[in-house]
């Protein structure tokens, strides 16, 4: 039961986390048609706009009548991947789990945006000065530092678990 004691602790809430967050930019924000609505949070940096994503990371492929399909399919197939990995005790350490707990929320998120909206849903807008970084969200964010915890656990030696594979 521990796979689920962490799923319930750390996926879920994050999952939730995402869920409103996206409900609360679709209910408060314009759809970006003509122009973007934002919320300057720190001027000159850090922005809240609604943005309409049917592509994966940066926007790549957005617009493309087939990319909510075929990302939403990609989407599924990672989860049925993680879940045979997870079996099969491919995430022996505590990071690389942690990685998974955080994969979960991420996909999940991303997935129900796809189903429900017809793209997802990003939001948060970061103005590095050099460049303007694509925007994101919560699911986003989970799933980049899901990638940088597994690539740390990588070069780590398994020790403690949070919980044996089932």
């Amino acid at each position: 039961m521990p796979f689920l004691k962490n799923f319930l602790r750390l996926s879920v809430p994050l999952y939730v986390l995402d869920q409103i967050t996206k409900w609360y930019i679709v209910s408060n924000y314009e759809a970006p048609i003509f122009a973007v609505d934002k919320t300057e949070v720190i001027p000159g940096f850090f922005d809240i706009v609604r943005v309409h994503n049917t592509g994966v990371a940066f926007g790549r492929f957005n617009g493309e009548a087939w990319a909510n399909y075929v990302f939403g399919a990609v989407a599924l197939g990672a989860l049925v991947v993680i879940g045979i990995l997870w079996r099969k005790g491919a995430f022996p350490i505590k990071t690389s789990q942690l990685a998974v707990f955080l994969l979960f929320p991420g996909i999940f998120g991303n997935l129900t945006d796809r189903f429900v909206h017809g793209y997802v849903v990003d939001f948060l807008s970061f103005d590095l000065g050099f460049m303007m970084w694509p925007s994101f969200n919560v699911a986003d964010a989970c799933i980049c530092v899901a990638a940088g915890l597994l690539a740390i656990s990588a070069f780590l030696e398994p020790k403690a678990s949070l919980s044996k594979a089932e």
